[in-house]
């Protein structure tokens, strides 16, 4: 049975294989060619891939990441089309619907939305329902450092708590919207933030957002 995580896996293969390897994507200086080195990085060298949240090891993920970027682009996207190697903990369905869901649907729209002319996906109910209950699980991991209260918000009230404080900055959006906001993709995202303007300021243009 196919699961949101092997949609958005196949919908992200296919859109870095129709942009090339020099397209600009939201993830800094990063194009299509190194977030497709990061994806597979991220599931076949595990050795390497702990560097995306452990300082120490940031500079051997560098170096694994560049090799993986220099190999043919063409290698790098049937790779991310056909998955992980059978050892590797992302094989299993479970483990790859909870750890990639977002993660793809995210990296998709990094593509998608460095685009000029970009507007949101048609997301059906029972995906951002989805979206919605990992946003809840991270959403004060993700807004930790941030230097405002934060409060994201589903238009139909269901509230998550991304970080304690005042002045409190409430952001309301699709759970979708509210996912790339979160992940530190302010300015991409489309949702509406009240509160104080230095503090929604502050909120914009923080760098502490996300993992």
């Amino acid at each position: 049975m196919s699961t949101f995580a092997k949609r958005e896996r196949l919908l992200l293969a296919d859109l870095l294989e129709a942009e090339g390897p020099e397209a600009p994507t939201l993830c800094e200086d990063w194009l299509t060619r190194d977030l497709a080195a990061h994806v597979v990085v991220r599931e076949r060298r595990p050795d390497a891939a702990g560097g995306i949240l452990i300082k120490p090891l940031a500079s051997r993920l560098e170096r694994v990441m560049a090799e993986f970027a220099a190999k043919p682009y063409g290698e790098l996207v049937q790779l991310i089309r056909t998955g992980p190697p059978r050892f590797s903990p992302f094989s299993l369905k479970q483990v790859d619907e909870l750890s990639n869901t977002v993660e793809f649907y995210v990296h998709t729209e990094d593509i998608r939305r460095a685009r000029p002319d970009w507007a949101p996906r048609e997301l059906d109910l029972v995906f951002q329902d989805t979206l919605w209950s990992r946003l809840e699980r991270t959403a004060r991991l993700m807004g930790r450092g941030v230097p405002t209260g934060l409060v994201l918000r589903r238009p139909n009230g269901e509230t998550a708590v991304a970080h304690r404080g005042t002045p409190v900055v409430t952001v309301t959006g699709e759970p979708s919207e509210l996912l790339m906001f979160a992940h530190g993709r302010q300015s991409a995202a489309d949702v509406e933030l009240d509160g104080e303007k230095d503090a929604i300021a502050r909120l914009h243009e923080a760098k502490q957002l996300g993992i």
